[in-house]
C-alpha cells in the first residue's frame, strides 16, 4: 500500500523536528494535529513498511536502529533488575 499524505507528513516531521522551536510533543500537536502517543504508534508502523524504506531510506534506517537500541536497553535493564 502506498504511503498516504499523512504518512509522508509524519516522516517529514520526524526528519526535521529538531528545527522546530519548542518541545517535540507540542509541535506534533500543533503541526500534525495528533496526540503524541498516536504519532509514535503511526511512526512505528510506517517505518516497518517497504514504501517508507523506499521513500526515505536513511531516515527509516536511523529510526529503526534507534527503536532497536531502545528495545535492547529495555531488555537489558529488565534482565539486570532480576
Amino acid at each position: 500500500m502506498p504511503l498516504t499524505d499523512r504518512d509522508r507528513a509524519i516522516l517529514a516531521f520526524e526528519a526535521e523536528w529538531r528545527r522546530h522551536a519548542g518541545v517535540k510533543e507540542e509541535a506534533i500537536r500543533a503541526e500534525l494535529g495528533l496526540a503524541p502517543a498516536r504519532y509514535y504508534q503511526l511512526l512505528g508502523r510506517i517505518i516497518d513498511t517497504a514504501e517508507a524504506q523506499a521513500y526515505d531510506p536513511m531516515l527509516v534506517k536511523r529510526l529503526r536502529r534507534l527503536r532497536e537500541a531502545r528495545e535492547q536497553a529495555r531488555l537489558t535493564g529488565a534482565a539486570s533488575a532480576l
